[in-house]
């Protein structure tokens, strides 16, 4: 993505030629690293949290927020993006969505449909981190 962002910079800038193809094909794969790549950082710890209090929290409060925030606010989230982007995204399939741009790339569908895949394996990992949390929980008390 970094080459392709680069190859495109210097045509644009340096060559005054611009390429919606390549413009699209990072575009793609940008949106394809965030949500392909967000259950990977919850599994990994590797997302946003504020911590102020947490840090100092024992191993048994800690897993009794992390199971509060999958059950409270992460699952309710992915359930929320799935349900509203199925339809979003049987319509893009239905009609064979392209890129509005004449030289863009022509399966739209395809991107669109990693909205299901991120609700589906976000949903997954967070129901993996709310039976390590209640494991945690148990075994602590």
């Amino acid at each position: 993505m970094v080459l392709i962002t680069c190859l495109v910079v210097i045509m644009r800038y340096g060559m005054d030629m611009g390429s919606v193809f390549l413009q699209d094909v990072v575009l793609y794969l940008h949106g394809s690293l965030f949500l392909l790549g967000a259950a990977f950082a919850l599994k990994r710890g590797a997302h946003v949290r504020v911590d102020i209090f947490y840090r100092n929290f024992n191993k048994s409060k800690k897993a009794l927020v992390d199971l509060l925030g999958n059950v409270i606010f992460l699952q309710p989230v992915c359930w929320t993006i799935l349900l509203y982007s199925w339809g979003y995204v049987e319509f893009s399939w239905r009609i064979m969505e392209v890129s509005p741009e004449p030289d863009g790339l022509p399966f739209v569908y395809i991107q669109k449909s990693l909205l299901i895949a991120v609700a589906v394996l976000l949903s997954l990992q967070s129901l993996s981190e709310i039976l390590k949390s209640y494991l945690i929980i148990k075994h602590h008390d």
